[in-house]
């Protein structure tokens, strides 16, 4: 199954070419950044355009995996509802096409017969980038596409992308906000158990050359299967005199942070935008464990970045769950069938996302009898 994981990789950059392509052409920025609402608004234009730039991207790698894996389709899930409705009414639903240019003629039709800006998309969806990473291609993975899930986060932290903040990022540093947070994440899960088993994750706005002013991306990937544990990263080695530290949204429950800071201290509480990032942080070792309390996050959110832990070690659990019964790790296949839309597939015990089972099982003790 090296197959699909290449394909993921080329998906997802593809995805992260859409993501750039939308901030750096003039039509299209327009479109992300100043929408109009209200009376001054076109009736006939989609009611929101970050939305449809998810979307775009969602329903392009829905599109290119079933192409490639027939029998994933029906199994390949995203965060958007790819059916949009004008002030008019008029209901239109965002598929990729055959061609570019039948493609176009779509979005134009989305796009209130904004051609420049239906072509620009259009030609960013149907151009394939050429990836390489030697460690993936000669992978040998032991799943069958029949058994596999695929959740998709079109772009994660979308109100950092829609900000735009520029951050020249440092080695070994996290940096809360900005648009290095917004990532495309593309989890696969098996559809019996849901373990999520190989995650890729693209971080589209990592290096902006000075020069030019144009974007290059990051990709990060791991695969966690039937013995197999390997990732395009490894594991960060630990700095004896650092001592371990927690990453928070700044939103966090103030019972929550006060417990942590009284067991790690003040200066080991650091806060950043998006969960994909967030998680991300553990993953390279920027941050050693990340507490959410709310269950604000979903299936697509998490499912990508837990395989790479996986595949380091580590994991992610359901904080609540954790909390009452002793360590459990979020699964993927599997609504809570009480609630309705998005929160069906919710993470509705908060989640702790660790690479260390001591650090997890020292952040239950501290928080056990204060939620």
């Amino acid at each position: 199954m090296a197959d699909l994981l290449r394909l993921l990789l080329q998906v997802a950059e593809k995805a992260a070419n859409v993501a750039r392509v939308c901030r750096q052409e003039a039509p299209l920025f327009q479109l992300l950044v100043q929408e109009k609402t209200g009376d001054d608004k076109n009736k006939k234009f989609v009611q929101d355009f970050k939305t449809l730039a998810d979307v775009v991207i969602q329903e392009m790698i829905r599109h290119d995996v079933g192409a490639q894996f027939p029998e994933m389709v029906g199994f390949i899930h995203g965060e958007e509802s790819n059916k949009f409705e004008n002030g008019l009414g008029e209901s239109v639903t965002v598929t990729v096409c055959s061609t570019e240019g039948e493609t176009a003629t779509l979005l134009a039709s989305v796009l209130d017969n904004n051609h420049t800006a239906a072509s620009l998309l259009a030609r960013a969806i149907h151009r394939d980038p050429v990836t390489t990473d030697a460690q993936a291609d000669a992978l040998m993975v032991p799943l069958n596409p029949s058994d596999l899930g695929i959740w998709i986060d079109p772009i994660d932290a979308t109100s950092q992308y829609i900000e735009g903040r520029e951050e020249v990022l440092e080695e070994g540093r996290l940096f809360p906000s900005g648009l290095h947070c917004a990532l495309v994440l593309i989890g696969v899960y098996l559809r019996s158990s849901g373990e999520p088993v190989m995650g890729v994750i693209n971080q589209p706005f990592n290096y902006k050359d000075p020069a030019s002013g144009s974007w290059s991306g990051r990709h990060f990937w791991g695969v966690s299967c039937g013995g197999v544990n390997t990732s395009s990263e490894s594991r960060p080695k630990d700095v004896p005199d650092r001592g371990p530290s927690v990453v928070l949204s700044s939103s966090e429950k103030q019972v929550v942070k006060e417990a942590l800071i009284s067991f790690y201290g003040p200066d080991k509480l650091m806060y950043a935008s998006g969960a994909g990032y967030k998680i991300l942080c553990v993953i390279q070792g920027l941050a050693d464990i990340y507490v959410l309390s709310e269950g604000s996050t979903f299936k697509w959110d998490s499912c990508a970045p837990h395989a790479l832990l996986r595949a380091l070690g580590g994991g992610v659990a359901d904080l609540a769950e954790s909390l009452q019964d002793g360590q459990t790790e979020l699964t993927y296949h599997q609504p809570r069938e009480e609630c309705k839309g998005a929160d069906r597939w919710a993470n509705h015990g908060g989640l702790v996302a660790y690479r260390d089972q001591a650090q997890l099982h020292s952040v239950i003790r501290t928080l056990k009898g204060k939620l």
